[in-house]
């Protein structure tokens, strides 16, 4: 068997149920797999991936390995492994998956070691944790790299650092940049999985809450969106004016975050950043407001001073902590302020996913074929690939669209027709 680090080998049954289930909503993804079966675009590439380990990245991990890739998978985030599916990607497809739900810092950074013992030649971040990992603790192992793909905003954001202070030793392609993966990932699957994922640990009813969405970013807005559609009304924060001047246009209630945390009953964070709510705030809540995050890292509601303000803590149901601040006033935090969309739920809709990673199979044959001669910095996933995936989409769903006729081109490329 592949070398692995999973919790309960016996549960392979039932990931490989539910990977076939995901597989079904991925129609894009499956036509790739097909090619890149034929063409294998892939052989013998050493692929490490640090993603989320789902049913949807199982399907993604089969379409790289029928391409020929050699992979070793790791979770990017404690809470976000299925352990099913990477039990079934072990036992029944042979690949090297090292990953627990609920695993601790250690064994999280031990596993990101174990990826990167494969010597990965192509690196898959979601987070940007492996990469991290590569220019920090293993830099012995940086000349086997060609390049990279990044699917989140948040990893996005530490590699354009990475680019600016001239540190960054290869090629990464910003996945989450391309419009079929944040038009529809970052807003659809975001916005329904972040709610599935407090309805699912509170079983609370949003029909009348005061919910407070924390950025309005694509996440942002696929969050408040469907925060209002089911009945919440919702306040939204920003620092940025464009963004806060959008969601008022859209018809949100915008506020400091000091004002907003009098009024709110539901607050996710989802801005990529730290301390979003911090200790300006957790004195002016509710008693019963409750805190959700639905950023990458675990550090956007500051926890530590969230705690040292608690009279008392204690685990009211799986995944809700209750703090018992000195004012009597009790304050939940869902997930372990962990993205929320995966620690208590499934992640995004496999229908959505089929788009994001179908531009991470793409990125990864692309960066086989030109990582060699790209410049050290982060591009963003070339038109024709972002265009191709639109169009199978679209095709796999049915849609039919027009075409320009060649007057139209025409006049599209002139300078010469006036009114």
């Amino acid at each position: 068997m592949v070398a692995h680090d999973v919790k309960n080998l016996s549960l392979a049954g039932a990931g490989r149920l539910k990977i076939e289930w995901a597989e079904q909503s991925m129609p894009v993804l499956r036509q790739i797999r097909e090619r890149f079966a034929k063409e294998q675009p892939l052989k013998g590439i050493r692929l490490g991936a640090c993603l989320h380990v789902t049913t949807e990245t199982a399907v993604l991990m089969l379409t790289l390995k029928a391409g020929g890739a050699q992979l070793a998978l790791c979770a990017s985030n404690p809470l976000s492994t299925q352990d099913d599916a990477a039990a079934a990607l072990v036992d029944t497809h042979e690949i090297s998956v090292f990953a627990h739900k609920g695993e601790d810092s250690e064994r999280y950074y031990r596993h990101i070691e174990a990826v990167l013992g494969t010597r990965p030649q192509l690196t898959m971040d979601d987070g940007a944790d492996l990469i991290s990992q590569l220019h920090g603790a293993r830099k012995d192992l940086l000349g086997d790299v060609i390049g990279g793909t990044e699917e989140t905003t948040t990893g996005v954001i530490r590699l354009r650092a990475m680019e600016r202070e001239r540190v960054l030793a290869f090629p990464v392609i910003a996945v989450n940049d391309a419009d079929t993966k944040h038009l529809f990932d970052n807003r659809y699957g975001t916005g329904q999985s972040t709610i599935d994922g407090i309805l699912r640990a509170t079983n609370i009813l949003l029909a009348g809450c005061t919910v407070v969405v924390a950025g309005y970013g694509m996440c942002g807005r696929g969050v408040a969106a469907r925060a209002k559609g089911m009945g919440a009304h919702v306040v939204v924060t920003e620092v940025e004016p464009l963004r806060a001047l959008e969601a008022v246009m859209d018809g949100f209630q915008v506020l400091p975050m000091a004002r907003a945390a009098e009024v709110g009953d539901v607050f996710v964070t989802v801005t990529g950043n730290t301390t979003v709510l911090s200790s300006d705030h957790f004195g002016r809540l509710k008693d019963g407001a409750i805190l959700a995050n639905a950023g990458h890292f675990n550090v956007e509601i500051d926890l530590a001073t969230l705690g040292a303000m608690a009279r008392g803590r204690r685990t009211v149901r799986p995944l809700v902590d209750e703090y018992t601040l000195q004012n009597g006033r009790r304050v939940y935090v869902l997930g372990e302020g962990r993205l929320i969309n995966l620690a208590s739920a499934e992640g995004h809709p496999a229908a959505v996913m089929d788009m994001s990673f179908a531009n991470q199979a793409l990125a990864a044959e692309y960066m086989v074929k030109q990582g060699r001669t790209l410049e050290r910095r982060v591009y963003g996933v070339p038109r024709e690939i972002d265009l191709e995936i639109a169009r199978l989409k679209l095709a796999s769903l049915g849609v039919e669209i027009d075409e320009l006729t060649g007057e139209q081109r025409s006049y599209l490329a002139s300078w010469t027709h006036g009114t």
